[in-house]
């Protein structure tokens, strides 16, 4: 069919216009299509990953108890093949409390500072503070003193102190793990059942636990 006068001279028009504007045009589409493309699939491999990751971490979670070699081959794998998923730093601190069972400190060593090095700000506080817990149980005060170093969440700050004033009363520095319990103390909720015991080792570096006040007359 052919165009009438005023089809033609929009026709006209067009091809103008393409022969300035064309080529980079065609590349704006493109470019647009492949950011799409690519962000679809991105969230589809996040998706594939998050799947993948979650069969393996259960069959982790089937074998604790039972196989701590299967559980150490299975977060090996996680964190090898799904090292950005939160699955492998969970299955990290699952392989690490496994191994500590197994009187295998040398995994749970391992396993914890990879949750340390890979992990979010949360499991990263946690993993700090059980390490903590190896090294001080082998006597290695100074590294762990060193591995709690850094920022943590505030709900974990607390926790942090109450390991440091271990780790300090071991070395019989009494006074700074007298300061230590008491920044445990003080940001520790009264409700906690850790409250209790925090306010005896408090007590036997020689520290005072204050007393509560009474609550205010309505």
């Amino acid at each position: 069919m052919a165009y009438d006068h005023q089809e033609e001279e929009q026709l006209a028009s067009v091809k103008e216009w393409w022969g300035k504007y064309g080529n980079a045009a065609t590349w704006v589409v493109v470019a647009g299509l492949a950011a799409y493309s690519g962000w679809t699939g991105w969230n589809y491999y996040q998706r594939t990953q998050a799947v993948q990751a979650s069969a393996l971490y259960d069959e982790l979670q089937t074998s604790v108890g039972k196989d701590n070699a299967k559980v150490q081959r299975a977060a090996a794998d996680l964190e090898s093949r799904y090292g950005s998923t939160q699955y492998a730093t969970i299955g990290a601190l699952t392989a690490a409390k496994s191994a500590f069972d197994a009187n295998d400190l040398k995994a749970t060593k391992t396993q914890l500072q990879w949750a340390i090095d890979h992990g979010n700000a949360e499991y990263k506080a946690i993993a700090k503070i059980r390490l903590a817990g190896v090294l001080l149980d082998e006597k290695a005060y100074d590294e762990a003193l060193k591995t709690l170093g850094g920022d943590v969440p505030a709900q974990f700050a607390a926790s942090v102190n109450d390991r440091k004033g271990d780790i300090l009363a071991a070395q019989n520095k009494l006074t700074e793990a007298r300061t230590a319990y008491q920044a445990a103390l003080t940001g520790t909720d009264k409700k906690s059942p850790a409250r209790q015991l925090i306010e005896l080792k408090l007590e036997a570096v020689g520290g005072t636990v204050p007393e509560e006040k009474p609550a205010a007359a309505a």
